[in-house]
Order: C-alpha cells, then structure tokens, then sequence
C-alpha cells in the first residue's frame, strides 16, 4: 500500500515505523505537521495515499482529512486510555503493564474506534528509554497489525462504546504535579519524578536562586546530606540529596525566560558552572568497575566475565562529547589491558550513540571550535578501536545509532543489534560531510555504491535492512530489558570457539594489507578537512541546523519525504 506517515517531528518511533513499513513492501511517504495544516492536505492530495498514519502528534490532524481519508493515530496507552500525556501517568502511577493502541481519528481526542493494541511491560527507566523501547516495540506491532487488518478489508475496528473497554480520561501531566519536595519526598518518589519527565518536560526546579528544569535520575546509595542541597559532581552530573539518600541529576535545561542564551539541555555541572562560576561542588569519581550491588551514577563501566571484557556506556540521548569521548577512550584503553579474547562494548539499554553532542557545541563559547575538538575526540576513539588487532571486538546496540555514533559501530570486527534498533549511517541532513573513518569502515562493509546511497539519501535503516546490507553480522531477538544478557551469552559462546585465535590472526593480517593499500591517517585527514571547512565556515548550513535541531525549531521543506523503494534494502 501507499502510506503517508504524518509526525510532528521524525523522531525514533516515526523512524521506526518508515523502516519497517517499508520494509514490508509498503510505500512510505512522510510529511511533518509542525509546518502546518496545509502542507498536510497537500501532501494528500499530492500522493493519495491508501492510508495515513499518525505515530506522534502534538496537534491534531485537519478535521477534513479524517473525514475524508482513514486515518490512524497511534496513543502510547492502553484501549481506553485518553490524554496528552499517557506515559508520564504511567510512570507516575507505577503501572506495572502499560499499552500501544492505533485507533482511528476522530473529532474527540483517543476516542475512535480500535483498530489494534499491544501491551507492554513498564521497567524502572526513564520515559524516554521506555518509549523507544518497550513502548517502541508495541507499537510497530501494533501498527503492522491494524495496516494488515486494513489491507484485508474485512476487519471492523472496536468502537470505544464497548462494555470490555474501560474509558480514562487524564489530564495533562503539569508541574505542579511534577514538582519535587525535597524535605518530604523520598529517592524512590523523586527518582520516578525524574524518570517520567527526563527528556520532555523535566522537573521545574529552584537551584542557586534560578529556575532549571531537571533531565533524568539515578540513585546513589552512599552521599547524604540536608534534602535539596547540591554534594558533589560527577562527569557532568550533579548529586542532589534527599530526605533519606540522593539522586544524580545528568542535565539540567535553564528556563526560556530566565536569559540564558542557551535554554536548552546539556550537562547539569557546566549549566550551574555558567551562572555560578564560584561554586565549586567536590568531584566524586566513579570507580570503573564498581563493587556489585552498587547504587550510583556511572555513566562507563567494565565488567570481566571470563574471557569477555564487557565496555559499558550510556550517555543522555546518545551524544557524547569532547569529554565522554575522552574517558570512553581511557576506558577502552584500560579494557585492552585486560586478558580477554572478546571486548564488548554498548549500553545495556536503549541507545549505542548519535555521535557529537550538539547541544555542549551550540552552547559552547566558540561553537565551530568546539565541533571540531569533539569530532577530534570522537575520532580517537574510532581510530583506536579500528587498530585493536588482537582480540575481537563486538559493538552491541541495544538501541539507535546515528552519525558518528554509527560509524564507531562500524569500527567493530561485528555489530550486533537488537531487532527494534534504527541505523541512521549518514550525516547529510545535519549539513556535514563525516567523519569517525566512515570512508574507510562504510564501504568495506556495504561496497562503495550501497555506501554512497547510504550518505546521500540519508535515510533510517531497520535492523533487519542493516543485517542484508551486511551493516550488521547478527540480529538479537531480545526484549529490550534481556538484551544484555543475551550478549554476554553469545559473547561468552564466541570466546570458547575453537577457531578464534585464528579469526584474530586473519584480522590482524587484513588490517595490516589495508594499512599498506591506504593508512588510516589518510582517510582521517581527508574527511577532516572536510569538515574543518564546513565548521570554520560561518555561512556553512551546518550552524544553522545545528541550532534549529538543539532548539526544536522546524527546518526543512514542508514536503514530504520519501522512500525510494529498492535502494535502501
């Protein structure tokens, strides 16, 4: 069928969903509703698609256009379940099962007839991670059946009138609902404050006398002190006690009014650091292989299970910058210190890496030279991991990966994804040419013609897509919450295979001939003058999409996107 997806951004899950339907032979087209109504009805009547999907509105689609058209919303809750703001209550109210439903449009907001739903289970994690994972993963089933159940033509959807379905009705989630009370909430109730708004909205919060919104939550279990009071800084986090412990707090988001010049989320030290250059907050290290049963922060750790060294990293949203790059490289180093045959490095969960971190370089004093320190930095560690010849190395996504981000995958002997990941191998829409060794890891892998469509169309790629481009050397059916301990078995298998000292002998003699052919110093200095002339450029469009991303302002055409079927699969 002809689908036109129509999204207020082109986030993880409109990504996921373009893929996958595509994926099943469909043709996908999308359109973004924050440019308008308008653009919306001309993408319609432009393309006249067999169906229109919704996988993520802040506004509602054009009466006329569900009137006219079948139209499909997909509502991250349960049947029966209304509101803007179902997660957040979800989290907020421990829901232990929580559900997708795709449901039809309708003059009511989450009121029209069911054409699909899937629940799912609702672990401790932020509402981010929970919605482009288990929530991600119930509604690509979800979608897949209703465009089926559609197709057939014979399925009646279930009104909502139905006896079986419980109506709720919740309001929008607002702060003062959000709001922590440090002298009386205890960890548990401000970590589930935290969680349930760490990307959108935070915590409206007082700090040193200015207003923040607080992004994301973790526990520490041996810092205490007087409830509210600021204790130690850690990698860019601060802690923050409570009545009976801390928490942890990565990043904070100065408020629109308060006249900082970049209100926007970036690491919670440097924001307090900018407004308070006095404070001086004591560092508390975070060991890199912390005692077991351990509660605190630590965004890198290692961990040894025999002959497996397993390199841990989760960084907010994905990004990483100058500074995470440089201690995710020390880290590597120490790893390769160790007496394994197999490195694995990824997060437990959710995303593997976008990348630089474009909201630390927008903030930045010099953006142009900040973009280049980090892209530097992202770009020792890429190098490090391509020359490490005597152990193999297995980058392990349990989530999305992006730019940079992918290419430092791609830098592993294998990549193993789990089967809800997105791969976006590109960097064209952000206005850069690349980096991270791309030209030297991307074609070995796809062949130079697959990589150049890759670059130039710029298009996400499911994990089943990357597995037949040969992106990816082996798919991981896990849930997202078993992903982890599925690759530490087959980790754990790969290390006892006979023949492994000889796959490490081959690689280590096919890195050697590539070395001769083209030494790596070269495809690095060729894409990084490249890019130093983009950054350095002040009319470059790189600054300016860079800006509008970290800002959330719409850039880009109002028409819609498509897929050219047969080139990316």
């Amino acid at each position: 069928m002809d689908i036109l997806l129509v999204a207020s951004a082109f986030n993880s899950l409109s990504q996921r969903l373009y893929a996958e339907l595509s994926d099943q032979g469909h043709r996908v087209d999308v359109v973004l509703a924050s440019h308008g109504a308008d653009p919306v009805r001309a993408a319609v009547h432009e393309l006249r698609p067999d169906l229109v999907v919704a996988p993520m509105l802040k506004t509602a689609l054009p009466a006329d256009l569900w009137q006219e058209h079948t139209c499909l919303i997909v509502h991250p809750g349960p049947p029966g379940d209304r509101g803007p703001s179902s997660l957040d209550w979800a989290i907020a109210e421990q829901a232990p099962r929580w559900g997708v439903t795709v449901l039809q449009a309708e003059a009511a907001m989450d009121a029209g007839a069911i054409w699909a739903a899937e629940p799912f289970r609702v672990p401790h994690v932020g509402k981010s991670d929970l919605y482009r994972n288990e929530a991600s993963d119930a509604a690509v089933t979800a979608v897949l059946t209703a465009v089926r159940r559609y197709a057939e033509g014979s399925y009646k959807p279930r009104p909502q009138s139905d006896p079986s379905i419980g109506v709720v009705w919740r309001d929008f989630l607002r702060q003062d609902r959000r709001r922590i009370d440090w002298e009386h909430d205890d960890t548990a109730t401000v970590l589930r404050k935290l969680r349930g708004a760490d990307s959108q909205p935070g915590v409206l919060d007082e700090l040193l006398g200015r207003e923040v919104f607080l992004h994301g939550g973790h526990p520490e279990d041996q810092l205490c002190g007087r409830p509210g009071e600021l204790l130690a800084q850690r990698n860019g986090a601060v802690c923050r006690a409570t009545r009976d412990g801390a928490v942890w707090i990565p990043e904070l988001r100065p408020r629109r009014n308060s006249g900082d010049p970049a209100p926007f989320r970036r690491p919670a030290a440097s924001v307090l650091a900018r407004h308070e250059p006095a404070l001086r907050l004591p560092e508390s290290p975070a060991p890199l292989e912390p005692e077991p049963g351990r509660r605190t922060y630590a965004d890198i750790r290692y961990r040894q299970r025999g002959d497996v060294g397993l390199l841990g990293f989760s960084f907010p949203g994905g990004a990483m910058n100058t500074d995470q790059c440089r201690r995710l490289l020390a880290a590597y180093r120490y790893a390769l210190t160790r007496p394994t045959r197999v490195l694995v490095l990824g997060a437990a969960r959710d995303f593997f890496s976008n990348g630089i971190h474009l909201n630390v370089i927008e903030a930045a004093p010099d953006p142009a030279e900040e973009s280049w320190t980090n892209l530097n930095a992202m770009d020792d560690l890429v190098e490090v991991v391509l020359r490490t010849t005597d152990r193999l190395v297995v980058a392990a996504l349990g989530g999305n990966a992006a730019a940079g981000g992918a290419m430092l995958a791609l830098a592993a002997d294998q990549v193993w994804c789990r089967t809800g990941t997105v791969l976006n191998p590109h960097y064209r829409r952000m206005g850069l040419y690349g980096s991270e060794f791309w030209t030297y890891s991307l074609p070995r892998r796809v062949g130079p013609e697959q990589a150049r469509r890759l670059t130039t169309e710029a298009l996400p790629v499911s994990a089943a897509t990357a597995e037949r481009l040969g992106l990816v050397d082996r798919l991981v059916p896990a849930a997202p919450g078993e992903f982890a301990a599925a690759v530490e078995r087959l980790a754990t298998g790969l290390a006892a295979e006979p023949g492994l000292e000889k796959r490490i002998a081959a690689k280590a003699a096919a890195r050697a001939a590539d070395e001769g052919q083209r030494p790596l110093a070269e495809y690095r200095e060729a894409e990084l003058a490249r890019m130093h002339g983009i950054f350095f450029d002040p009319q470059a469009p790189y600054h300016a999409l860079r800006s509008a991303f970290v800002r959330k302002v719409p850039t880009g055409s109002p028409r819609p996107l498509a897929v050219p079927t047969g080139d990316v699969r």
